[in-house]
């Protein structure tokens, strides 16, 4: 059975996306708003822990997982084994 590329792509992008701000206000919760460069302000520009870092983050993660979901669903079609024809 193939899987619908665009609905994988947007479930991706909105659990990545939203992970990464629920994430981020978890830490702002414990620790406090400290504004420091993390592993995550390496790979996406602008992110940091602040309630404006976690915005720009969860805008990167909904672009990120969205086509990390497109290539996963794409090649998902891709290798699926094709149905035999009925006899």
């Amino acid at each position: 059975m193939k899987l619908n590329v665009m609905a994988l792509a947007l479930a991706c992008g909105l659990i990545w996306g939203l992970g990464i701000l629920f994430m981020t206000w978890f830490v702002i919760a414990l620790d406090g708003s400290t504004g420091e460069i993390t592993v995550l302000s390496r790979v996406y520009r602008g992110y940091n822990i602040s309630l404006g870092g976690s915005i720009i983050g969860m805008g990167w993660g909904l672009v990120d997982g969205f086509l990390g979901g497109l290539v996963l669903a794409g090649l998902y079609n891709q290798f699926l084994p094709k149905p035999k024809p009925a006899e």
